[in-house]
């Protein structure tokens, strides 16, 4: 297991649009439909990283909270699935059922997408406020494979429970850690 961190892109960086294939509906969507009406989460995760598979079940159901109080859910992967075949569409769909996603799973075949949100880890988190600005990017918790903390989600459900109450998103922010994206050579 590789321990890469987050690259921790500007705070305020306005979210570069994207049109990407949904491997749960097949078919393509877009930023602008997804967004939520509070703000979004884009996580870049993928199928086979022991760090998103550890924080997965928790993911699901903080979604599934905090959809219904306007927040956007985006899971993108822009692994190279000639070499990672795990990650490939056809089992993004398999993993999004058997995770219960209630969100998108965006396949982002020419990794495009990845480069420009400065993507470089799964999982990498990332909420944008509703006008589509970063206010956070880091990490889900404290919580690693292995290192007897639980899983909870606390960094991540803070900045949301500050978004959603219009407050600041504290700027202390810890970077993510995980496997590396898995880049085309």
């Amino acid at each position: 297991m590789a321990n890469t961190p987050s690259n921790m892109l500007p705070l305020g960086t306005i979210a570069p649009d994207f049109n990407l294939l949904n491997t749960i509906t097949d078919s393509q969507a877009g930023l602008t439909e997804l967004k939520g009406s509070k703000g979004t989460v884009i996580a870049f995760i993928c199928n086979h990283c022991p760090f998103v598979k550890h924080v997965n079940p928790e993911l699901a159901k903080m979604a599934k909270i905090y959809q219904t109080k306007g927040i956007g859910f985006i899971a993108i992967s822009s692994n190279d699935v000639i070499n990672y075949p795990q990650d490939a569409p056809h089992l993004m769909k398999k993993t999004a059922q058997e995770e219960g996603y209630t969100f998108p799973y965006l396949y982002d075949e020419t990794q495009a997408v990845a480069q420009a949100y400065d993507a470089a880890c799964t999982p990498d988190f990332y909420v944008f406020d509703a006008d589509l600005k970063l206010v956070y990017r880091g990490q889900f918790d404290d919580s690693r494979p292995g290192n007897g903390i639980h899983v909870t989600g606390n960094d991540l459900k803070n900045a949301l429970d500050a978004l959603i109450d219009n407050t600041p998103v504290n700027a202390h922010q810890k970077p993510s850690i995980g496997c590396n994206i898995k880049w085309k050579k």
